[in-house]
């Protein structure tokens, strides 16, 4: 409830050309009556089991677009129904969110807000009558948790505009229904004044507060406006790479100081090796040389190096220092950058010491990857292939159309992806932050093998989208031969990753290294490795079970 389900309905029923049904309207006209008389005077079984008549008669049909209630998909025949005839899109909110937009004044941004307080007279909501309407809503959701979980696809709506949230639905539907010769949206992310950020991908909900995630093409020179406006103060310090330093960390540096914000910059060497101890104590050295104070931020400008040794020393320097990601290779815009994990390596594994420590931003300029070369920017796409695999199936699919559209960094369509992207790590995050609810730890699908080559080539071989996208191959393998999926997605994935140019075996590589590091694999529990697998694209699950003569045998395939 509360989540603009109907308005969102309608936009994406214009832009698809479709006609728009809502479920409870279909009700009411049924019945002859008000939903809330309806539960008045039969309870809810009665408008249960008139919903489930409408609900089978919209599931019969083709070419719509139905606006149902939360409490539709809750019933087992209403839910067998729409997901096997429909694609099913869950909007979601926070509790606070959806009480907020109930009762309080709705701002003119949030989705849902057009809801407001009730007018005089209106019937409130059948099923937060009595009682703490607040818990009551936390109490629904968690009975719903579940039911919700099996919907296709899923989006966060808490800062979201209901054209944004319609943008993030035809992003899902277009690419599987195709052009059907609808309406365009005419502005699906207007310039609102009052939006926090036209650019806004995300927003990271986690256990100290929240903060946003953007994607634009061209929006590095306004940074240090964005920056200001959040209460950054000066001065700040940028710790950036040698590759990254000129010309990214200097127009950063440039971008703040033109915003009344003076910036230091800290350089370290390019690549893996310098996400060190030594260079942590080095960096630490250098900001008390500055005399820096608690409220002054750390601002990674770089790739994934930069960005977990920056939120490493944030995390521990003076107990916590605020720190912003300014990501600018593709694998730290899709990943890295969000979620707020930070590490060091050790020379026996990787990212072996580290913390969850949150950035207040992450700022991704799209068109600083221009720049990069064709390694660099398909090992970036493979952190985004992976979130297709184990989350979103259509993103594979708009993979598979536009791959050498995004290898060639057409401006709209790779803003549009890596906007996606992100927000599906967005959305993971603001679930398990801390990666203890069995959610988060699918992204590291790829990664039990991926970090084991990294680590045993003594990160001197591959980039660590390279040593992920084997990882992936391996990962698809090990499921093939479990009986979780064919051989045919064991093919897609493959055929994918070739197309961006990326490495699917390792030849050459120990054996024995890659099992020792596989050893020390931080999802390991009692000894044994937590696989994250596919049983279906779009679908992945964690499996403590897989046999260890697969393992080896895969790897030994692997490393031919």
């Amino acid at each position: 409830m509360a989540t603009g389900k109907t308005e969102v309905g309608r936009l994406v029923a214009q832009r698809i050309g479709w006609p728009m049904v809502d479920a409870d309207d279909q009700v009411e006209s049924r019945a002859g009556k008000s939903i809330e008389e309806i539960f008045q005077e039969g309870g809810e079984d009665a408008f249960r089991a008139l919903e489930r008549d409408v609900i089978r008669e919209l599931c019969s049909g083709t070419g719509r677009v139905v606006a149902a209630g939360g409490g539709a998909f809750i019933d087992p025949e209403n839910r067998d129904r729409m997901l096997a005839n429909g694609l099913v899109i869950c909007l979601s909110a926070s509790p606070e969110t959806i009480y907020r937009r109930i009762n309080g004044p709705g701002t003119p941004t949030a989705v849902g807000a057009a809801s407001g307080n009730p007018e005089p007279g209106q019937p409130l909501r059948p099923l937060l009558a009595g009682g703490d309407q607040l818990q009551r809503i936390k109490a629904l959701m968690i009975q719903r948790a579940d039911a919700y979980s099996l919907a296709h696809h899923t989006i966060h709506t808490d800062d979201l505009t209901i054209a944004q949230a319609a943008q993030r639905a035809l992003d899902i539907c277009l690419p599987e229904i195709g052009d059907t010769g609808g309406t365009l949206m005419a502005d699906p992310q207007p310039a609102d004044p009052d939006l926090p950020d036209p650019d806004l991908a995300a927003v990271v909900h986690h256990s100290g507060g929240s903060y946003p995630v953007v994607a634009g093409w061209g929006i590095m020179d306004r940074l240090g406006e964005r920056l200001k406006s959040m209460g950054v103060k000066s001065p700040a310090y940028i710790i950036t790479d040698s590759n990254v330093m000129n010309p990214y960390g200097r127009r950063v540096q440039k971008t703040l100081e033109k915003s009344g914000i003076s910036a230091h910059c800290f350089v370290i060497p390019a690549g893996e090796t310098s996400k060190s101890f030594q260079l942590a104590q080095a960096i630490y050295d250098w900001l008390v040389g500055l005399k820096a104070e608690r409220g002054q931020t750390i601002i990674a400008v770089g790739g994934g190096v930069p960005g977990d040794l920056a939120g490493f020393v944030a995390a521990t320097f003076l107990r916590g220092v605020p720190f912003i990601q300014v990501p600018t290779s593709m694998a730290a815009m899709a990943d890295a950058s969000i979620g707020g994990k930070t590490a060091v390596n050790l020379p026996q594994a990787k990212n072996m010491v580290g913390a969850f420590y949150q950035p207040q931003g992450v700022f991704a300029d799209v068109q600083v990857l221009s720049t990069l070369g064709k390694r660099e920017l398909a090992e970036g796409w493979a952190e985004a292939i992976k979130e297709g695999f184990i989350l979103d199936a259509s993103l594979v699919d708009v993979f598979e159309e536009h791959a050498e559209a995004l290898m060639r960094l057409e401006p709209e369509i790779s803003t549009q992806v890596i906007r996606r992207s992100m927000a599906i790590k967005a959305g993971v995050v603001s679930q398990d932050e801390r990666e203890t609810l069995g959610v988060r730890i699918l992204l590291n699908y790829g990664h039990t093998i991926g970090h084991a080559l990294e680590a045993s080539t003594e990160y001197g071989r591959f980039l660590h989208g390279e040593g992920v996208a084997i990882g992936m191959m391996g990962a698809a393998r090990i499921a093939y031969g479990m009986g979780m999926i064919s051989q045919e997605i064991v093919d897609q994935q493959e055929r994918l990753l070739k197309r961006f140019d990326l490495p699917v075996t390792a030849p050459g590589v120990p054996f024995d290294g890659i099992l020792q590091a596989m050893s020390l694999d931080k999802k390991t529990e009692g000894g044994v490795n937590r696989w994250v697998l596919l049983e279906a694209v779009g679908r992945a699950v964690v499996r403590r079970d897989v046999p260890r003569d697969l393992v080896e045998e895969t790897v030994r395939d692997l490393v031919k």
